[in-house]
């Protein structure tokens, strides 16, 4: 699906719970959805601060609240690091460079069985599940060979 599909999907969904559409809930919106980072609050400001000025990261991060109850976003929390944003809001998983943080997503299906496995095992009323791989990324990789 396009991002602007995606984000077109996003705005209706908003509009359905009579979230007003400002053109900052929309700029942050538009960075969340073509952003590939799976960015912070703060990554946020900084990109969009020089498009509204008198944007607060306060503002930035009611928005993403708002974002996240509509459930049109993910926050990725990672022990005591700043919570990351995700607009991909179907079953993935995340690989994280331990160099840089970046974050890229990839899909493995073969996972969802755990969900099974684990209430069959443990007895739990399982939630969800999560499940990061981190390593070295390619760019990082590259700088250590040079």
């Amino acid at each position: 699906m396009s991002t602007n599909h995606r984000l077109h999907e996003a705005v209706e969904a908003l509009k359905s719970t009579r979230v007003r559409m400002t053109p900052q809930r929309h700029a942050i919106l538009e960075y969340l959805y073509e952003s590939l980072i799976h960015p912070t609050a703060d990554d946020i400001y900084k990109a969009l601060e020089g498009r509204f000025p008198n944007m607060s990261v306060a503002t930035v991060y009611n928005n993403l609240r708002v974002f996240k109850e509509v459930g049109i976003v993910k926050e990725l929390t990672y022990g005591d690091s700043s919570s990351r944003f995700d607009s991909v809001t179907t079953d993935h998983y995340h690989a994280i460079c331990n160099v840089c943080g970046k974050i890229v997503d990839f899909h493995y299906p073969g996972l969802n069985e755990v969900e099974s496995l684990a209430e069959h095992v443990t007895g739990f009323d399982v939630s969800g599940h999560r499940m990061e791989i981190h390593g070295t990324c390619a760019d990082c990789k590259g700088k250590v060979e040079h």
